[in-house]
């Protein structure tokens, strides 16, 4: 699908406020200055997603949760191994053990994080576009990343074809650390987000590019 320059501003505008919106909250979760790079937003099929984290076979951590409401599809946020421990240490300021599974406690600070980036993405999109959305209790997998991407489709049994990736770098606070946020808003949503956010049919033919963002 092609995107009119209307719809892919307005999906930098979420993406960017959301990211601004989950630094606030992990600079007051952490006691400290979290600074972010601008976000690098793509709109991608979705089965090219596993290819834009590392490939299918790279071991990460996905924290999953549900949408729904007047837009129903998922949300994954995706964090390579080593940074999901990096993380850990930041949060619980300790020190891990990278050759050993995670303890309850290191994995229940990952899906609080998960918590607080994904509620401040939908805060972000629920405020701009005026739809009602909820979102589910987070669950934390440690799998290959075609292993992780694949686990929505195994609940649900079907996903959207398109998924918007933000990927945010951290350069101050969390430095270096990047966190992989895809959200998969389920066909007949898709259609209800883009008209949410302004877009009339006759912007809809206007010229268009690719979902580079």
């Amino acid at each position: 699908m092609l995107y009119s320059d209307f719809e892919i501003d307005a999906l930098r505008e979420i993406g960017n406020i959301g990211a601004g919106n989950a630094a606030t909250a992990l600079s007051m979760l952490l006691s400290k200055k979290i600074i972010i790079k601008v976000p690098q937003i793509r709109i991608i099929p979705f089965d090219e997603v596993s290819m834009s984290v590392g490939g299918p076979e790279k071991p990460v951590f996905g924290i999953f949760m549900r949408i729904n409401g007047n837009i129903d599809g998922n949300i994954l946020i995706i964090i390579s191994k080593q940074d999901a421990y990096n993380l850990v240490e930041r949060l619980l300021n300790v020190k891990i053990d990278t050759s050993k599974a995670l303890s309850n406690m290191a994995e229940s600070a990952l899906i609080e994080l998960g918590n607080i980036v994904g509620s401040s993405y939908i805060t972000a999109l629920s405020e701009l576009t005026k739809l009602s959305i909820k979102i589910s209790v987070p669950s934390l997998a440690f799998d290959m990343a075609g292993a992780i991407i694949s686990f929505p489709l195994s609940l649900y049994g079907y996903l959207g074809d398109t998924a918007f990736l933000i990927d945010t770098e951290f350069i101050e606070g969390l430095d270096g650390i990047t966190l992989h946020y895809l959200l998969v808003p389920d066909d007949e949503s898709l259609k209800i987000l883009l008209d949410a956010i302004g877009v009339n049919s006759i912007e809809r033919n206007s010229p268009s590019r690719d979902g580079g963002i």
